[in-house]
């Protein structure tokens, strides 16, 4: 696991892309911080955060549906 973990980290564009690619392999926000060397609470901001981007781009690209669940 831990082997999975480096080589997305290797592969992303930064901490925070590194943070969503761990979460969809399925690694926690603990371990995800352990790995990164980072907080939990960091983990868990950088992943709000995305969320948050994923349902603005989805409203701007005229997607109602994701547009709805995000307001």
């Amino acid at each position: 696991m831990r082997l999975l973990a480096i080589q997305l980290r290797r592969q992303a564009s930064s901490q925070a892309a590194a943070i969503v690619d761990m979460n969809r392999a399925g690694f926690g926000a603990t371990r995800i911080a352990e790995l990164l060397g980072t907080t939990p609470n960091t983990v868990n901001q950088a992943l709000q955060d995305a969320k948050k981007r994923g349902a603005k781009k989805a409203s701007s690209s005229g997607d109602k549906r994701a547009a709805t669940t995000a307001a």
